[in-house]
């Protein structure tokens, strides 16, 4: 697995702080928010950027996030375009892959989900042409798609090869998937994962705001990552808190925090119980 932090758990600080701080961390990939990326390029140039890239040895594989594509009338239009500019600027950075939230609200019948089927296909299709990967996000207060089971079934029927998922262990934890419904993780379109937990807070309550570092609280993170280890899943692993309560602790602080938590969390799973190895995985930051 990669590790990376995402840029919106500093969310108050520059791109270019983020950037350099997270490097002194020994972070060589991060997850990009992209409204700091749209920011950061309405004042400084594309060379300044790419400076600012090579300068830390930092890589952009994947960013967060998309939403308003199951939206309609002007403001479904709007989310559209935005939609198309950030492909495209996600083409130019090379940003493999595309978090689009899944944040679909009203009320549901058989033709509205449908429609919002439709749509994620179009938008597969839409990402196609920019060679982008969409890696959807179900989130526990959607009215359709807010559980991996449902999430996995409809990647599955469209059966786009640049349409695949993004597990967030918080909307896992908070809706209402169960830890069985990882058995329908596939690594071929397990396109991204971000971790995070949850302490002392009732489902029903929780918020974004009440993320903390993973491995610190309620959700069942070590079982989720030998899982994913079991299927073999090689692909980004972002640690992501919308936390404001750790927004004052600068990108370097928060960088080297998120670094012992990845070699806590992501350590070997392949040794017997008498001690002898059965592989030679080792996962590393960076």
């Amino acid at each position: 697995m990669q590790p990376l932090l995402a840029q919106v758990s500093s969310l108050p600080f520059d791109f270019s702080e983020d950037v350099s701080g997270y490097a002194a961390a020994r972070f060589r990939q991060m997850e990009v928010w992209l409204t700091k990326l749209e920011e950061y390029l309405s004042r400084h140039s594309p060379d300044e950027l790419r400076q600012l890239l090579e300068r830390h040895s930092m890589q952009l594989p994947v960013a967060s996030f998309q939403g308003g594509l199951f939206a309609s009338g002007q403001a479904g239009q709007q989310a559209w375009g935005l939609f198309e500019r950030r492909l495209a600027l996600c083409r130019d950075w090379q940003i493999q892959t595309l978090v689009v939230a899944a944040d679909v609200s009203g009320p549901i019948d058989e033709a509205s989900a449908q429609q919002v089927i439709d749509r994620l296909s179009e938008a597969a299709h839409t990402a196609e042409k920019f060679g982008i990967r969409l890696a959807l996000e179900f989130r526990a207060n959607a009215t359709l798609l807010n559980n991996l089971e449902t999430a996995a079934a409809v990647v599955r029927r469209i059966g786009h090869p640049l349409l695949g998922l993004c597990l967030d262990t918080f909307h896992f934890h908070v809706g209402p998937s169960k830890l069985e419904d990882l058995r329908y993780l596939e690594p071929t379109w397990l396109f991204h994962v971000q971790l995070a937990d949850l302490a002392d807070v009732p489902r029903e309550l929780a918020a974004d705001a009440h993320r903390i570092l993973p491995g610190e609280g309620d959700i069942a993170i070590p079982a989720i990552l030998e899982h994913l280890q079991k299927i073999g899943y090689q692909g980004t692993v972002s640690i992501e808190m919308l936390n404001p309560q750790l927004w004052h602790v600068s990108p370097r602080q928060l960088a080297e925090t998120a670094r012992a938590c990845f070699e806590r969390l992501l350590v070997p799973r392949d040794r017997t119980a008498s001690g002898g190895d059965r592989g030679s995985h080792t996962s590393q930051v960076g």
